[in-house]
């Protein structure tokens, strides 16, 4: 079983999805509930497993049908594919959690749907090539599209044509991209393509470097960096909550690729085209700072300033890929981790507010106060000082790290008071947010129903994250560490990868 390890996180949701989709469990929405919530445990399970065994082992290499790399289908699990794995797995449970207190009836197949989802995702995570990262992105976003109109709704089918439109605009830019790359290197192969970019001649690297700039296009498009990030705040927060709980690994999965591919293979071992997006990438993230903190600020309601500081996380993000080196990387790992669990939890919180204030819903508007004040007061609270990194929460430690990590004179000079004055505005807009939410309030008593306790489980799930990541800062950080040791030093690991030798 050890050695399938690397498959399970893909193939336990895509059965189990399927099997939701057959009688008897398709007849029954409680049976549905049980079963998708045993395959994403047990996806749990697979996940922590994998993660430890390549901890422990080095990387993970599994071939599917026997045909070695860089010929055939090959998943990889080294420490940060595994790390966003499990991350992944940890946000599909709670999001199936707070569906089962009723959000699953608002439509059909949310459970099959999610299932999908969180199998295209672990893919793009597990993928050691390029082409079927693409066909992973275009099953994570078949899926989405079904999960982002879940409920129905003029707004969220508005919302869901911009981003179907968009992201098949990504494909087909995503296709271009591969045909250029595999005409030139003759391989799609990660690992193979690294070796052998350095040794491309002049045409060639021209070709190449084309094809490298609209994969940054591509990847920015599923990231949200400005200006392709116009999508995002409609979308998510048009969303139901766990739907856009579960959407906040989403951009994470660009965040991942701009990694895994410019640093891989146009990292500083790529000869004439080595950090090729460099130039780009640095006024490109500033950028994306500045808007998402701006849109934080303009929010209505507190899904918009939510999906508005998932923009803010971003940007964050791409600073460290564009610091290109391995202390920017471990910084943006651990942030990643951080601002994913946190974003997914204020959405929810967002989703629980909605439910108890009737008609305002999360909207900065006085209306009657919420059902239960305490519950959600410091679940709010908890999740705002997470994500604003005061301390003793995990985003200080997660924005600590990512100050430090930029060592140069130049360096600082973008860095620091980008982050410091988006985390001030941040700070003025949660409590800004907080204050009307809870504190200006009518007479009115809230006649809607308390909070499932299932609802309660997913939230207090992912805010758990925001005192462990400090509780047990020190793994953590050795852990992030060292995958982002491995990611920049890939020629020691090629013999893993590459079996056979280049191609």
């Amino acid at each position: 079983m050890i050695e399938h390890l690397p498959i399970l996180p893909v193939l336990l949701p895509l059965l189990g999805a399927l099997l939701l989709l057959l009688p008897p469990l398709s007849a029954s929405l409680e049976r549905q509930r049980i079963a998708s919530l045993v395959v994403s445990a047990l996806t749990l399970l697979a996940a922590l497993t994998l993660m430890l065994h390549t901890r422990a082992e080095g990387i993970q290499l599994y071939v599917l049908g026997d045909w070695q790399p860089p010929f055939g289908i090959v998943l990889v699990s080294d420490l940060l594919s595994s790390l966003l794995v499990l991350l992944t797995s940890v946000l599909g449970l709670a999001a199936l959690l707070y569906a089962c207190a009723g959000e699953d009836r608002t439509g059909a197949y949310f459970h099959p749907l999610i299932l999908f989802q969180l199998m295209g995702i672990n893919g793009a995570f597990l993928t050691g090539d390029i082409f079927n990262l693409f066909v992973f992105f275009e099953v994570l976003l078949i899926a989405s599209y079904a999960l982002l109109i879940h409920g129905g709704g003029k707004q969220k089918t508005q919302a869901s044509f911009h981003y179907v439109a968009l992201n098949l605009v990504g494909s087909s830019l995503f296709l271009f991209a591969l045909g250029m790359l595999y005409g030139t290197l003759g391989t799609l192969n990660i690992a193979d393509m690294s070796t052998k970019v350095a040794k491309l001649s002049e045409a060639e690297a021209v070709l190449a470097r084309a094809g490298g700039m609209l994969l940054l296009v591509v990847f920015g498009l599923k990231a949200a960096m400005l200006p392709l990030h116009f999508w995002l705040t409609r979308a998510y927060s048009s969303a139901a909550a766990p739907v856009a709980a579960l959407f906040a690994i989403m951009t994470k999965v660009g965040i991942y690729s701009l990694y895994r591919v410019h640093t891989v293979v146009f990292g500083e071992n790529a000869g004439p085209l080595a950090n090729m997006i460099e130039p780009w990438i640095w006024p490109l993230a500033i950028m994306t700072v500045v808007a998402g903190s701006i849109g934080a600020l303009a929010s209505p309601n507190l899904r918009e300033l939510t999906a508005n500081l998932v923009i803010v996380s971003v940007g964050t993000l791409l600073i460290s890929v564009a610091l290109q080196n391995e202390k920017a990387t471990a910084a943006g790992l651990y942030y990643l981790v951080h601002s994913t669990f946190i974003s997914a939890a204020l959405f929810l919180v967002a989703g629980l507010i909605s439910e108890q204030r009737g008609k305002a819903g999360d909207r900065f508007v006085m209306s009657r106060k919420v059902r239960q004040p305490a519950l959600l007061g410091v679940c709010f609270f908890v999740a705002a000082m997470t994500i604003a990194g005061i301390p003793p929460f995990s985003g200080f430690v997660g924005k600590l790290l990512m100050l430090q990590s930029a060592e140069q004179g130049s360096e600082m000079l973008w860095v620091w008071p980008t982050i410091l004055i988006s985390s001030l505005i941040t700070i003025i807009a949660l409590s800004r947010g907080g204050t009307t939410l809870f504190w200006r309030r009518s007479t009115d008593k809230s006649q809607s129903d308390p909070a499932s306790p299932w609802q309660v489980a997913a939230v207090t799930l992912l805010l758990l994250a925001a005192p462990l990541m400090v509780i047990f800062g020190g793994p953590m950080t050795e852990y992030t560490d060292a995958a982002a040791r491995q990611l920049h030093q890939l020629p020691a690991s090629l013999d893993v990868l590459l079996p056979g030798g280049p191609s």
